[in-house]
């Protein structure tokens, strides 16, 4: 029954978001454990290193797992890593029928899982939901095909596109609806990036107010390393990690200031601004950052429209009008010449906080 199977695995993916933020690097995973439309088993992936959901839906199960349909979205594991076997595990319980969303492209499964299940006697069936199961877990599927973060821009501006006056002044462009929101996005994600002429104008903080379930590192992109050592952001080492992002050439002393400071200051190598924030992208993926979410300016999110590396979008719309010809817009670089070429958002959703409009999407690569 296609209805039933779709019925079963939407409600599993349901579960595997309420993984969002905790479970990273690794995937979100929802498990549910039915037969027929009776469902005797719920779980999903709750930490990173905790048990999988498969593992959670079948000790809600018990003895009424044995002759169920396991619905996983995503392939069962089939290898030892912080936990056994996900199809030791459904083999042992009895499970007659295992159908799942999309193939783990993990290098120690990919496939194996499923061909395990299958040699067992398992009745394997997969694809069910595939689109939502891969939107969910894009972030996952980028940083292990790509060894880069999912990247996501975020912005307030005002109804005529300024994020500052000429004067430089942001303070503030959105309310406290939509600055809420943002806060939770930080409270997700491994990072939280910015620009050192934002560093500088606006003296940020960048944590999540309150702390979310994780705490992101505090990433400057400042190629002479000249974050104020008298910054908040220096001052509040104490509440999460701050790197700077500097280029090789930066000063010694500057580097050494805010090193002997608490501030990891990493130099990367690369002639041009493009280059330098390429290897940062590349040293977040060996450190296995899943998301980072991107504040700003204009240049970064310039540079990293030009480079391809932007994800997803969120976007708040302030009914202000400051106009201002030296008033910045979101986002400088080269940018895209014939109107045809620009960027189209994917999974666009709309909402009113308070007095602004919210816009959120992905960005579609293709």
């Amino acid at each position: 029954m296609p209805e039933l199977d779709a019925w079963h695995m939407a409600r599993a993916l349901d579960l595997a978001l309420q993984g969002r933020g905790r479970v990273e690097p690794n995937p979100m995973v929802g498990c549910v454990i039915a037969h027929g439309a009776e469902i005797v088993g719920e779980g999903y992936h709750r930490k990173y290193g905790g048990p999988h959901a498969e593992v959670e839906a079948l000790r809600v199960a018990g003895k009424r797992a044995r002759g169920a349909t396991a619905f996983v979205t995503l392939e069962p594991c089939c290898h030892h890593g912080k936990t056994p076997p996900c199809t030791d595990a459904l083999l042992a319980a009895g499970v007659a029928r295992v159908v799942y969303a999309m193939d783990d492209p993990f290098p120690q499964v990919a496939g194996g899982g499923a061909a395990q299940l299958r040699a067992a006697g398992v009745d394997v069936e997969r694809g069910v939901l595939e689109p939502d199961a891969r939107a969910i877990n894009a972030p996952y599927l980028k940083l292990l095909e790509r060894k880069r973060p999912w990247i996501i821009a975020k912005w307030a501006m005002t109804l005529d596109g300024r994020i500052a006056a000429a004067s430089g002044d942001s303070k503030w462009i959105s309310g406290e609806a939509s600055r809420a929101v943002v806060h939770e996005l930080r409270g997700r994600c491994d990072a939280v990036m910015i620009g050192a002429g934002t560093a500088r104008a606006d003296d940020p903080l960048l944590t999540a107010r309150p702390s979310g379930v994780r705490i992101a590192t505090r990433i400057i992109v400042d190629d002479a390393a000249s974050l104020a050592i008298q910054s908040r952001l220096v001052a509040s080492l104490a509440e999460g990690p701050v790197l700077v992002a500097a280029a090789e050439s930066a000063p010694a002393d500057a580097v050494q200031t805010l090193r002997t400071a608490g501030v990891e200051v990493l130099q990367l190598c690369g002639a041009s601004r493009n280059d330098r924030l390429t290897a940062l992208l590349d040293e977040l993926g060996r450190r296995r950052m899943t998301n980072v979410l991107v504040e700003g300016g204009a240049k970064l999110f310039g540079t990293l429209m030009d480079l391809g590396e932007v994800d997803e979008v969120h976007t708040f719309i302030a009914p202000k009008l400051i106009g201002g010809a030296g008033a910045p817009a979101p986002i400088a670089g080269a940018g895209l010449a014939p109107m045809a070429d620009a960027l189209k958002l994917a999974d666009v959703e709309t909402r009113q906080l308070g007095d602004d409009v919210y816009i959120s999407g992905r960005l579609r690569k293709s």
